[in-house]
């Protein structure tokens, strides 16, 4: 589809083109395009100028629907002055408008999205790192240990933040249809806190983009389509703010090496099991992590609410490690699937997979 908008682009500015040539040369389309004089064929050959720049800014990702609403405005106008012959434009004058504020919507959210995650670890430079020992995980159950030492923890570095890629496919209801998307998330794992951000291709041209935050154990969900339509804006919302601790929780198995700070607390459950309780400014959440006898994750499970109505229940959330990779020296899930256990059914609505990760990276991108 997005060579698709840029061929729309394009043979929209040849038909500007077409107005300066009448108004310039003597062809048989000038008797077609009525009142075209040659300063308005001037303004004619601009647009066509103004909508190929536009397009090539496009293609290279730069900031191009500024100069779009400018170029679609110009050539409304011209539009409207001839009117009768080509009043079918302003259809395609409105369908690059709306792809533009789209992507302007877009631009805003990352912008607010860069904000934050900059304000989510601008206390963590200069902060000094140490080695992991086995002094550290000796409280630890022997399950837990057994996992840190497998995954590679033992002797590399402690971390104050994670900045990780995904990728993967989603959807919003039990039959409904998938949708790819892909996502960026930083964390901070001294105050456990995180920003997650993806865009979700929900239509052609047009995307979905969302945002959920962890900050002081407050939870914001913010979902919008074409970066300007709030679809969900939830927040100072107490079961938002228990997802998204569990969310931290459940995530830390991408950076086992923060299961040793003092929010975490481990309960042996049997063999391959152990309950996590992570505590934030007085407030507590817990799941259950378990894994088999080699020590590896198989999953993640805890009691989470199925949304953040007055009405929404604790339901089983589930999560179950598909695949395993080493990044940046620690093994860690690589794909996982996320399952809500509901009365009626498993509603498999997610399944995510880490691209690129990186500990102690502090610049957003």
């Amino acid at each position: 589809m997005r060579y698709v908008f840029v061929i729309i682009l394009g043979i929209h500015a040849l038909i500007h083109l077409i107005g300066f040539v009448s108004a310039f040369f003597s062809i048989e389309i000038s008797n077609q395009l009525l009142g075209i004089s040659k300063p308005m064929g001037l303004l004619w050959l601009i647009t066509f100028i103004l909508f190929i720049i536009t397009a090539s800014q496009f293609l290279d990702n730069k900031k191009w629907f500024y100069i779009a609403f400018i170029t679609v405005l110009l050539s409304q106008i011209l539009i409207i002055i001839t009117w009768r012959d080509a009043k079918y434009g302003t259809i395609v004058n409105s369908i690059i408008l709306l792809v533009s504020l789209s992507a302007f919507g877009n631009h805003r959210f990352e912008d607010m999205v860069e904000r934050e995650t900059k304000n989510l670890l601008v206390n963590n430079k200069d902060l000094n790192t140490r080695l992991i020992t086995q002094e550290d995980i000796n409280e630890l159950p022997e399950i837990v240990q057994l996992w840190l030492k497998k995954s590679g923890v033992l002797g590399t570095e402690s971390i104050s933040s994670v900045r990780l890629e995904q990728q993967g496919l989603m959807r919003i209801k039990p039959n409904g249809k998938w949708m790819p998307f892909e996502a960026t998330q930083c964390f901070n794992t001294l105050n456990p806190s995180f920003v997650w951000s993806t865009k979700v291709n929900a239509m052609p041209i047009i995307s979905m983009v969302g945002r959920d935050k962890l900050v002081n154990g407050e939870g914001e969900m913010l979902i919008k389509l074409a970066g300007l339509i709030p679809i969900v804006n939830e927040n100072e919302n107490n079961k938002i703010n228990s997802g998204a601790m569990l969310r931290y929780l459940a995530e830390t198995c991408w950076f086992p090496q923060a299961t040793i700070n003092d929010y975490l607390k481990w309960e042996a459950i049997n063999s391959t099991s152990a309950k996590a309780t992570l505590t934030i400014n007085k407030e507590s959440v817990s799941g259950i992590f378990k894994f088999n006898i080699e020590g590896e994750l198989i999953s993640f499970e805890a009691n989470r609410y199925y949304g953040g109505e007055e009405n929404s229940k604790l339901e089983k959330w589930l999560i179950e490690t598909l695949s395993f990779k080493v990044f940046d020296g620690i093994k860690i899930p690589k794909k996982s699937k996320v399952t809500w256990k509901l009365e009626d059914g498993d509603f498999n609505w997610l399944t995510i997979e880490v691209m690129d990760l990186k500990y102690n990276v502090l610049h957003v991108y």
